[in-house]
């Protein structure tokens, strides 16, 4: 009896550990919820939107932003942080 207890002693543990993390999971999207950030949920205290309403209608006639527009903007602001790291350093050079 005592090796029957041993042999299922490693079974008892991973359903322990497997309980647990349901439980982890469980909270876990019970926060998401309250925060709003679970997916088809609304977040704590809103009612959910009836059939009639929905959003506001979006523009999608404006232009997204191109990966080449992004790097040119990251080029643009590197080079004025440098010039300001400069003038930065004439002001403290010059007292």
């Amino acid at each position: 009896m005592a090796t029957l207890a041993r042999r299922q002693g490693g079974w008892i543990g991973l359903i322990a550990l497997l309980l647990a993390l349901v439980i982890v999971a469980l909270l876990g999207k019970t926060l998401l919820q309250q925060m709003g950030l679970f997916p088809n949920a609304a977040p704590a205290g809103t009612a959910a939107r009836g059939p009639g309403v929905g959003l506001a209608p979006t523009d999608d006639t404006a232009a997204a932003p191109t990966p080449t527009n992004a790097v040119d903007r990251a080029k643009s602001l590197g080079q004025q942080m440098q010039q300001q790291a400069e003038d930065l350093d004439k002001k403290l050079g010059d007292k």
